[in-house]
């Protein structure tokens, strides 16, 4: 069983930038693949980034190409969201999610655990 702790969500401006964080329990976290997904309010749950188990590849939405970064620290079991240039079509609850085949998939059915989510809003 693997649990995901997200944290890092909050309210800023239009331009700005908040780092996400999801902290996974277990042993084999270096052998996941990680993503973010993000929910809007009154839409589908929508694939943001992904990233290889040992963190050399990663895979973005062209919504979020550019603009976000996705990382992961396997000391710490841990994996980021750095985002920057917040616009408000970025405002949603976002999750993150593991893969135990480790590949890097944009679908959800694919991802085996999924944390609590963390809301993110931004103002215009």
């Amino acid at each position: 069983q693997v649990q995901l702790v997200e944290s890092g969500g909050g309210l800023v401006q239009a331009g700005g930038s908040l780092r996400l964080s999801c902290a996974a329990s277990g042993r084999t976290f270096s052998g996941y693949a990680m993503a973010w997904f993000r929910q809007p309010p009154g839409k589908e749950r929508a694939f943001v980034a992904a990233i290889s188990p040992s963190g050399g590849r990663t895979y973005y939405a062209d919504s979020v190409k550019g603009r976000f970064i996705i990382s992961r620290d396997n000391a710490k079991n841990t994996v980021y969201l750095q985002m920057n240039s917040l616009k408000p079509e970025d405002t949603a609850v976002y999750y993150c999610a593991a893969d135990v085949v480790g590949s890097l998939s944009r679908v959800t059915r694919d991802y085996d655990y999924w944390g609590q989510g963390t809301q993110v809003t931004v103002s215009s």
